[in-house]
């Protein structure tokens, strides 16, 4: 029978990423989609499905290897309905040696994995926003002591927030020091290998050992033992809701968040939503009340560009950004996910609600693929599905502004004299204070308002 050589399929822009988890041995059968692996980016996990069935003749990755796009990770011994049919001939056994490399020269872990699980995806270490933590004044020498032991531990929060490159990251770790501690003295306050050398030599030789760093770090939060109080019960956070407590973390430490609160009136939206659902249903289609969100947004981020940008990296420039992605927040069982709908202002209402619910099925089934997570411009959380009357959501950064939708209510309306039912759909619109003020926050909510109770704009064709 023949043999085939199994690849990482596409994974968009992430190179290097984490093999996480080994699903199977060599020795067993798998069918077609059998998951293989498990990778880990900054934005998600996913599976690795086999594209053929039959027997695993070896294994050419193991946990705590890195992959990209084409990287050989396992021979299968095709079965024999797959091996009637031509067949690529099957690899030798070097890529074995091959896909050990990129590991052994991988770049450093990020915060979203812990230590006993190896390296992490250096793509997340290159996502996370560049700061420029506190730490003792040291002259940078090109001497280096390792003795991790004597270190103080690593605050994963704040080292995968360090502004520092891979490889910086990677010798930071094969040290086990805190990048969040060291003062970066290159270009843009970047951290260099002698800036880390010779912190980790100040700590060693008495110079330093973290205490004046801390003070004028983030104050840590005391955590008691809580079994002091009563029983407990410990539940590690799956990696999905650890990488996203890390971006969220970022996000919220170093964009400066404002909230403006408006509401829409969608009386007429939804009696039109009613209108055509059974039509898109006879499609396969389900619409809801979120695809005339997406439109509305659409149409607010053409009147206002800066709400479709980001600031660049040096913070001195507005990247204004001539596609409109948007993100929507996904809630599944592993954890928040942001699939993207690519080219929304390409799209009518009906695609919109075709990409809204095909991506969502993706994410809770966790089929989504990197590459559609990446290049959102723009976030929509919407929570109207749960309840609540208004929230403060957290910027998607590096973007610069995100929606929140809460539940629509049926409420008395003053209008021409007297009060009328109407349905009110509740918006939070949060924006980086950076790039936008008061006033552009509050136009563009109540532009959106405004486009949700215009629905013939929202469902006419796309030009």
């Amino acid at each position: 029978m023949a043999s085939k050589d199994i690849q990482v399929p596409d994974l968009g822009n992430f190179h290097d990423v984490a093999v996480i988890d080994v699903l199977v041995k060599v020795g067993d059968s798998v069918q077609v989609d059998t998951p293989l692996l498990t990778l880990e980016t900054e934005k998600a996990t996913m599976d690795v499905p086999s594209p053929e069935a039959g027997v695993i003749e070896a294994l050419l990755v193991q946990r705590g290897s890195h992959v990209s796009t084409g990287t050989p990770i396992a021979t299968v011994r095709l079965a024999e309905t797959a091996a009637a049919s031509p067949a690529a001939p099957a690899a030798p056994a070097a890529p074995a040696s091959a896909a050990a490399a990129p590991s052994a020269a991988a770049a450093a872990p990020t915060a979203t994995g812990s230590a006993a699980k190896g390296a992490t995806a250096a793509a997340a270490a290159a996502a996370s926003a560049p700061s420029k933590p506190a730490a003792p004044a040291v002259p940078p020498t090109p001497a280096a002591v390792a003795a991790p032991a004597q270190l103080p531990p690593i605050n994963e929060a704040g080292f995968s927030r360090a502004h520092a490159s891979p490889s910086v990251r990677k010798l930071a770790r094969e040290l086990g020091a805190d990048l969040s501690r060291v003062r970066g003295t290159a270009q843009k306050g970047r951290i260099s290998a002698e800036d880390l050398k010779a912190y980790v030599k100040s700590v060693l030789t008495g110079g330093g050992a973290g205490g004046a760093a801390s003070s004028s770090a983030l104050p840590r939060v005391n955590i008691p033992d809580f079994a002091q109080f009563g029983p407990t019960e410990v539940k590690p956070l799956t990696r999905v809701r650890r990488i996203t407590a890390q971006r969220m973390h970022a996000s919220w430490v170093n964009l400066p968040h404002v909230t403006q609160f408006d509401e829409a009136d969608i009386t007429e939206l939804e009696q039109t939503r009613q209108t055509l659902k059974d039509r898109a249903e006879l499609a396969g289609i389900k619409l809801t009340t979120l695809a005339f969100v997406v439109r509305a947004c659409v149409r607010a981020l053409q009147r206002f560009p800066d709400f479709n940008a980001s600031l660049d990296e040096s913070g001195e420039n507005l990247v204004l950004k001539q596609y409109i992605h948007i993100g929507f927040a996904a809630d599944t069982p592993q954890g928040l996910m942001v699939p993207v709908i690519r080219d929304a202002n390409r799209l009518d209402i009906y695609e919109t609600a075709r990409a809204l619910s095909e991506l969502a099925q993706a994410a809770r089934t966790g089929k989504l693929a990197g590459s559609q997570m990446q290049g959102g411009s723009f976030t929509i959380s919407s929570l109207g599905g749960i309840g609540g009357t208004a929230f403060t959501p957290i910027i998607n950064a590096p973007e610069v502004a995100i929606l929140g939708v809460s539940r629509a209510a049926m409420r008395p309306v003053y209008r021409e004299g007297g009060f009328v039912p109407r349905l009110m759909l509740p918006l939070s619109l949060s924006y980086d204070h950076r790039v936008i003020d008061g006033a552009a926050g509050a136009r563009f909510a109540a532009y959106v308002a405004s486009a949700l109770s215009e629905v013939s704009q929202l469902i006419e064709a796309v030009p």
